[in-house]
């Protein structure tokens, strides 16, 4: 975790978690990423910040649905998959935190609208390139360590 803005983090749990939600599908991933993100607000802040908590789960489930378009398990994570995969991503990280968590910020927690929309499109921002680069290099090298279908021959 960098701090960049105003509560607002370069975080490296975000490309873990595309990793755990491609691998174990979208319920899995919103689940880490509500988990995993209410542990963190308690842990860091000794309180939750829920409109965001909601969103990691939100984006868990996106990243969990792209998984469904590409063959992780399969040993297979070509060109192909790591565009799709990250279409998705950037796609979904722009929605999630340049529009949902910072809309919900206001409704809650009536938060100045320039903020939380500022702190939005940030990390929105940083998540894409973090999942796009960090990401994709562990769900590459996850690929790698799968036995490929039809590889195994008898002798």
């Amino acid at each position: 975790m960098i701090p960049i803005f105003t509560n607002t983090n370069l975080e490296t749990s975000y490309p873990f978690l595309a990793l755990m939600s491609v691998v174990y599908g979208p319920v899995a991933g919103a689940l880490i990423g509500l988990i995993g993100h209410t542990l963190k607000d308690f842990t860091t802040y000794g309180s939750a910040w829920w409109s965001w908590i909601v969103c990691s789960g939100i984006i868990g489930l996106i990243y969990g649905f792209a998984g469904r378009k590409i063959n992780l398990r399969q040993g297979v994570f070509d060109k192909k998959d790591m565009i799709t995969f990250n279409v998705y991503q950037v796609i979904g990280n722009a929605i999630v935190w340049g529009l949902i968590a910072p809309t919900l910020d206001v409704l809650i927690y009536s938060e100045p609208v320039n903020k939380v929309y500022t702190q939005g499109l940030i990390s929105a921002s940083l998540n894409i390139v973090a999942v796009g680069i960090i990401g994709t290099l562990l769900m590459k090298a996850y690929a790698a360590t799968q036995i490929k279908q039809g590889s195994l021959k008898k002798d």
